[in-house]
């Protein structure tokens, strides 16, 4: 049943790469064809925003590929789930919204690349909200009455 599992997932990790790597040739592709052919567009730009996306897929291009034994072509590694939750998700969100501004960007100019903004203030409001809240346990440990010393004490009050 785990062999299953570990099969299943591969598949699964297989299509998400395929379509990673298709997504990315057509919005890269069709910036590039739209730059050259009918309007000039910031390549500097383009490259520097699409850093983050590049790493991001060769990141989990090489933790969500399956790996075969070059022999047997028995499966020897599944590979990890590229639909996970955490830091694969936010990953994957980086990758969309570049591949978004990209393609606004061909279509509508240079300022399109200002919704790229978008990934870091999620991550700014993310720690406001997790300092907040870590700050509010924090107050809640210090606002506890200190308890009375003794039973007659506590009787007393």
């Amino acid at each position: 049943m785990a062999q299953k599992a570990r099969k299943d997932r591969a598949k699964s990790n297989e299509a998400a790469l395929k379509n990673l790597h298709l997504g990315s040739v057509i919005a890269n592709g069709l910036f590039l064809l739209l730059h050259f052919i009918f309007r000039k567009r910031s390549l500097l730009l383009w490259f520097c925003l699409s850093i983050p996306s590049f790493v991001c897929q060769f990141t989990l291009e090489k933790a969500g590929r399956p790996q075969y034994d070059p022999t047997t072509k028995a499966l020897k590694s599944a590979g990890e789930d590229l639909d996970a939750h955490g830091l694969t998700e936010y990953m994957w969100d980086i990758v969309w919204v570049t591949w978004a501004c990209t393609v606004l960007a061909a279509f509508f100019g240079n300022w399109a690349w200002f919704l790229w903004a978008v990934v870091p203030a999620f991550g700014a409001y993310k720690a406001i909200v997790m300092f907040g809240a870590a700050r509010q346990m924090a107050q809640l440990g210090t606002n506890a009455p200190p308890a009375a010393g003794n039973r007659k004490q506590r009787r007393a009050v």
